[in-house]
């Protein structure tokens, strides 16, 4: 592998694999009203969220983390406009206190926040506007979670420029191949990926730790441990519903993300920790295998973006399936064709937003993820020309993603009218 392609793959993990407070989307919208604030230099008077549908869809059932059970867009902006610090980012709202808690409950009930639901067909776009007296400041995020596109005070550019609504922002990544993550994973100094695979091993252990301590959301992971047993199968799907329980529930443990995201994130990862307990593999293989789970999703996900119908724990979980098969002493072909499997199986998940059964859509594609792994392992994987199943697995993960992009678009839109009662 030449150097520059060596570097490209080492930048994504440190870019990708991020900490992130809760659901990154209402969080998205914390930041943009943190920086918002602190562009008009005052606490405002009032305050207006316009944000894509997938954002909507993302922030309404999902509890804002460190905001006292509050739920919803208005929720998560105005909490970032009174507590929020725009240096932490993902983490904007780690430091509020109770009392700003408090303060946001009273803004919130007050009607102080409106928000409107922004036309075009970008699936990741914030506008935040903040006014007091004759001031005024707008932030504008679209693309990533904290892409700042523009900021303007009082209508001058201040950071950025025009953004065009019109089209997806959140454009398709090109220039990943599962043949070059796999020699990057197998190669790569670890040196060089090391301390940001320690990160989302602590802080995602941690969560699943806490996520099957405690009592959060519809408690999947409690109860796969509770009625299906202990083997490491059961333990990989319990361990990432954990998480994922804790993290949409109100959670305020970090997660480190994968594209974009805590819940793939999540999945990505400790299944693979869980098979790497059981084999009780060495350190270096098992952070191998992370780099292949990690790159693997990203490389699935760049082509769909980061919101759609398509649910990403099966992106998530067919990373974790190639990662297992390495785990496992399976080839680089059957790493492939393990992805190939799960994508197979589970491809037709949608995502109906960010909430409590997440947890057990995690538990389902991480099971899929394990079936996967365990066909090809033994030589079996479904042929090019069942269904959305192509000739390679490269041209397999295009037509999921065109699936998913352009032939959900419909669906998705079809989903967040029924979330919002129309």
């Amino acid at each position: 592998m030449d150097a520059a392609t060596y570097q490209n793959y080492r930048e994504v993990l440190e870019n990708e694999l991020v900490p992130a407070l809760g659901c990154t989307e209402p969080i998205a919208v914390a930041y943009a009203g943190a920086v918002a604030v602190k562009a008009l230099g005052c606490f405002p008077e009032r305050m207006a969220v316009a944000a894509s549908g997938n954002i909507i869809k993302n922030v309404k059932g999902v509890i804002v983390p460190n905001s006292g059970g509050q739920k919803g867009l208005e929720a998560a902006a105005v909490l970032g406009a009174v507590g929020g610090n725009p240096e932490r980012e993902l983490e904007v709202v780690a430091e509020v206190t109770p009392e700003q808690i408090a303060r946001t409950r009273e803004l919130v009930r007050a009607g102080f926040c409106t928000v409107d639901m922004l036309p075009g067909i970008a699936s990741l776009h914030i506008i935040v506007t903040v006014e007091a007296g004759s001031e005024s400041a707008v932030v504008e995020i679209a693309g990533g979670h904290t892409c700042i596109v523009g900021v303007r005070k009082n209508g001058s550019y201040i950071q950025g420029g025009p953004h065009s609504s019109g089209k997806d922002a959140d454009a398709p990544a090109n220039g990943m191949s599962l043949e070059e993550i796999f020699e990057f994973a197998e190669t790569c100094a670890l040196e060089d990926v090391k301390a940001v695979l320690d990160r989302q091993i602590a802080c995602n252990s941690r969560i699943a730790d806490e996520g099957l301590a405690r009592d959060y959301g519809a408690r999947i992971g409690k109860t796969l441990l509770r009625h299906f047993g202990s083997d490491v199968r059961t333990r990989a799907r319990a361990r990432a519903a954990a998480g994922s329980d804790a993290r949409m529930n109100g959670c305020e443990l970090p997660v480190v993300i994968n594209s974009g995201s805590g819940n793939q994130g999540i999945t990505v990862s400790l299944p693979v920790l869980e098979y790497a307990k059981e084999w009780n593999v060495s350190e270096e293989r098992l952070y191998r295998a992370l780099v292949i789970s990690n790159l693997t999703a990203i490389h699935l996900k760049s082509g769909i973006g980061k919101l759609s119908a398509f649910c990403g724990a099966v992106s998530a979980a067919a990373g974790s399936s190639a990662a297992i098969t390495y785990l496992d002493g399976g080839s680089r072909g059957q790493m492939a064709d393990a992805v190939v499997n799960t994508l197979a199986n589970v491809a037709g998940m949608v995502c109906d937003g960010a909430k409590a059964s997440c947890a057990a859509k995690i538990a389902s594609a991480v099971d899929a993820a394990i079936l996967g792994s365990t066909m090809a392992m033994e030589g079996a994987v479904f042929c090019g020309g069942d269904g959305i199943v192509m000739a390679t697995p490269e041209e397999t993960i295009s037509s999921v993603a065109r699936m998913a992009r352009q032939g959900m678009r419909r669906t998705d839109e079809e989903i967040l009218r029924i979330m919002i009662g129309q």
